[in-house]
């Protein structure tokens, strides 16, 4: 199911919108012109429906801040910041007109000289990063930016810059708090393990994004984390397609080494040997062809305005489609995974997009046990409050649980909304939620801290009816808290799962 789209804002802040460039899960960026300064900037908007998670608004705020940290070339820049009138945070940073890496590859290879000038370009920016202690952490074709520049002699190339440090940790945080993300056959192993990461991490991801760039085919396809913590062994660099000096995979096999203490101390230890190893096949060479653009409409930022718009009301910007980013871990089964099914069979979907913030306030309801609680929206008026026994839990007394929904059939019908509560028997996070096959697609299962309490949540999008949420914490040290929402809207969603209490546990 598609999100109707509200009309695009004339402005942003004191910057004239263009167009819409690109939407992802957690943000839309908009081409739009900075008259002060005669340029076409970048401005990316936290998405509408995660405005009141203070988690996701804060790693948005950071991302800039990270940003701001480093001057390099071949790092996005952060020129501006700022909140709309809804309180939504902005960022204005540097327009990539010629798309990224991954636009280009679907549209043809790189030669080895192309490729050795992408590695030289994305190392410089992430080495600017490590100096300044940020760890990027998903270093892939994605979140590789070109923009196009002149040449001292004059010739037209492109430039590469890392962006999009939505994951992006200072190093000293990173210690203390480990969220699991990235894109499984980038990421580093120990990340994929939940280890903290390093600036080793993200040597390992450029190693992966060279091996691509260089042999035309990525060095493993991990279906999911699980499988990134554990790679294979490393497939052949050469074919018979494709031949390197032994030097070329020797670089290689140790920047891709799965133990982080065999590869290279630094990202720019692993550029400079890749370098020598591959000037054989480079000598002479252009470091970089000033590619075609792969669709002029998209990449060019057109006219400057002739004025600026007129007055009245800003319109609301559109919700951003939901992409897929990446598929659920296939883990190690565990009671609630093979319990949900069975509790509450298919996906969720729901939500209460007429119902606004300062309108009737959202009723909330308690279990019989008094230990859960959980705010919800009017029309969800049925309700079941009584306790239930989770498959794990045999011969033990039933455990709080709490139903609230349009109808008592909510959980089964496949399309109603409604909120599923429970406590649940465990002594740690288990590795696998439940899957929902019937949704189009499945967000990376992000691991995290909230309110102190060790957690994994996974957002399904194009559910039947709308969305899934499915969050399992730590509340205790042989507890675990399930919530599973299905909702019309990742707003509904979000407002509900932010209102679950527990106490007693």
């Amino acid at each position: 199911m598609s999100t109707p789209q509200r009309p695009m804002p004339q402005r942003l802040g004191r910057y004239a919108v263009r167009r819409r460039i690109g939407a992802g899960a957690f943000a839309t960026v908009w081409l739009a012109y900075d008259e002060q300064l005669d340029s076409p900037v970048a401005v990316k908007v936290l998405a509408d429906n995660w405005s009141e998670d203070e988690h996701i608004r804060r790693r948005f705020v950071e991302e800039g801040r990270y940003l701001r940290k480093v001057d390099s070339p071949h790092v996005v820049a952060v020129y501006d910041a700022g909140e709309l009138d809804d309180g939504r945070p902005y960022l204005v940073m540097s327009y990539a007109d010629q798309g990224t890496l991954a636009d280009r590859l679907e549209v043809d290879g790189l030669t080895t000289a192309q490729a050795l000038g992408v590695v030289r370009q994305v190392g410089a920016g992430l080495q600017a990063l490590h100096d300044r202690d940020v760890v990027h952490r998903d270093v892939k074709p994605a979140n590789v930016l070109f923009r196009g520049i002149t040449s001292r002699e004059g010739e037209p190339q492109l430039r590469a810059m890392v962006g999009d440090l939505g994951l992006g940790r200072a190093l000293d945080m990173s210690s203390r708090l480990t969220m699991v993300a990235g894109t499984p056959s980038y990421v580093a192993p120990e990340q994929a393990r939940g280890e903290a990461p390093d600036a080793r991490a993200d040597q390992y991801s450029l190693a992966t994004l060279a091996y691509l760039l260089l042999t035309g085919r990525a060095p493993y396809q991990h279906p999911s984390l699980i499988e990134a913590g554990h790679p294979g062994p490393l497939p052949e660099v050469s074919t018979p397609e494709r031949q390197f000096p032994p030097q070329v995979e020797g670089v290689l096999r140790r920047g891709l080494e799965p133990d982080r203490e065999g590869r290279y101390d630094t990202v720019s230890d692993f550029v400079g040997d890749l370098e020598s190893a591959l000037s054989p096949l480079v000598e002479g060479a252009p470091e970089t062809s000033a590619w075609i653009p792969i669709d002029p409409e998209l990449t060019q930022p057109g006219p400057r305005p002739t004025s600026a718009p007129g007055g009245g009301p800003e319109p609301e910007l559109p919700d951003p489609a939901p992409v897929p980013v990446g598929r659920p871990r296939r883990l190690r089964q565990v009671a609630i995974a093979g319990a949900a099914c069975a509790v509450l069979a298919g996906g969720i979907a729901g939500g209460y997009a007429a119902q606004r913030a300062g309108d009737v306030p959202d009723p909330t309801f308690t279990d019989e046990s008094g230990m859960l609680s959980v705010s919800v929206p009017s029309a969800w008026a049925a309700v079941s409050d009584r306790g239930w026994m989770p498959p794990n839990a045999e011969g033990q007394a039933e455990f709080a649980a709490l139903s609230v929904g349009e109808g008592s059939g909510w959980a089964t019908d496949g399309t109603s909304q409604g909120v599923f509560v429970a406590v649940l028997p465990g002594d740690e996070v288990p590795e696998q939620s439940p899957q929902h096959p019937e949704c189009d697609t499945a967000g990376s299962p992000v691991e995290d801290l909230v309110d102190g309490f060790a957690t994994t949540t996974v957002v399904y999008a194009g559910c039947p009816g709308g969305v899934t949420v499915e969050r399992v914490a730590q509340v205790a040290g042989n507890r675990l808290l399930w919530v599973q929402i299905r909702s019309k809207d990742h707003r509904t969603a979000t407002k509900v799962l932010a209102s679950v209490t527990t106490s007693g546990l």
